[in-house]
């Protein structure tokens, strides 16, 4: 961040970057008490977990108001306006994040009474370190103003997806083989599906590092591996 004259300038976009980084923080937690709540079948932890999105959601609202202040009283350019709108982003896909972690928490309800093999959790889990590797991984190059470390998570989001995929295989031929297992399966597809998204939110949150950084809008094609459409079309009965 370039030093101002006005001292109070800089002064408010350190909060700025405060409050996204507090909510990057709280979005890292969500996720981790999340799965936590889903893997233990946990349903005080997750009833937890869902309440804490309102904090997630209440900071980018404050997020969105100092920033449209700021936008209105400094009337800022180039490197400046780059900064502000930059963070306006990332924090609507941290609350997005936060979101769907919340979904995850709402399927452990779901499930917080029913027994499931520990191996069904095993890809699930994998998914979900991956996750949050890569949330804190684009949060650390956020505060370090890191290009190199964006654009690692850039490309580590087609690592999640192929996880997805081969969880989604697992639970799709688990449901075919017992169809008492498919009210379970189900809510853990939709589980995987959120993490698999939340990776999506993440790499957004990289782009947006990286034009912060450099200057210039990304314009390669996102590395995706989702192939899970394919896979329901050849699971259907002729």
């Amino acid at each position: 961040m370039n030093n101002h004259i006005v001292k109070s300038y800089d002064a408010e976009f350190q909060e700025l970057d405060r409050m996204t980084a507090h909510m990057g923080g709280l979005a890292e937690k969500l996720l981790a008490d999340a799965f936590a709540a889903l893997e233990r079948r946990d349903p005080n932890l997750a009833a937890a977990a869902v309440a804490s999105d309102k904090a997630i959601d209440n900071l980018e609202a404050q997020v969105q108001e100092r920033a449209i202040l700021m936008i209105a009283k400094r009337q800022p350019l180039a490197n400046d306006l780059r900064h502000i709108m930059t963070v306006l982003k990332i924090a609507g896909d941290l609350e997005r994040i936060g979101d769907l972690a919340k979904n995850i928490a709402k399927r452990a309800l779901a499930v917080s009474g029913e027994a499931h093999p520990k191996t069904l959790m095993n890809g699930l889990r994998h998914m979900s370190e991956l996750a949050m590797r890569q949330l804190k991984d684009a949060l650390d190059s956020l505060s370090t103003r890191d290009a190199a470390k964006a654009r690692e998570v850039w490309h580590s989001d087609a690592g999640l997806d192929a996880l997805y995929n081969s969880v989604f295989r697992e639970l799709l031929t688990y449901m075919m083989e017992d169809p008492r297992n498919i009210g379970l399966c189900t809510h853990l597809l939709f589980g995987a599906k959120n993490i698999e998204r939340i990776g999506d939110h993440t790499t957004n949150i990289a782009e947006n590092v990286l034009y912060l950084v450099e200057g210039v809008a990304m314009t390669d094609e996102r590395p995706k591996g989702d192939d899970t459409s394919s896979m329901v079309l050849a699971a259907r009965p002729a």
